[in-house]
């Protein structure tokens, strides 16, 4: 995968985090409303703005890979074995 695949999965991981985030409040709205629980106000001219800085997203992309290349080593191929060595103790 490259590094631009990686920044398009990670934002839309996020718009869908914020897509569901969104639509538990607009449900939790439209109960309020069922119930007379309480008094809401629709402000349709609102717009909801999100900005995620790109400093954190290279941070994820960074940390990704480094999972990948240790996961990818010949230490974590032997620790998925379960191989011990002459006196029974795991391999590390």
């Amino acid at each position: 995968m490259n590094e631009e695949d990686l920044r398009e999965q990670i934002n839309s991981l996020i718009r869908d985090e914020i897509q569901e985030n969104i639509n538990d409040y607009v449900d939790s709205i439209d109960e309020t409303k069922k119930a007379g629980l309480g008094f809401v106000s629709v402000d349709d001219d609102n717009e909801l703005k999100i900005k995620v800085s790109q400093r954190e997203i290279d941070r994820i992309i960074k940390e990704y890979k480094k999972i990948k290349k240790g996961q990818r080593s010949n230490i974590s191929h032997i620790k998925k074995l379960g191989l011990v060595d002459k006196n029974g103790k795991p391999l590390s």
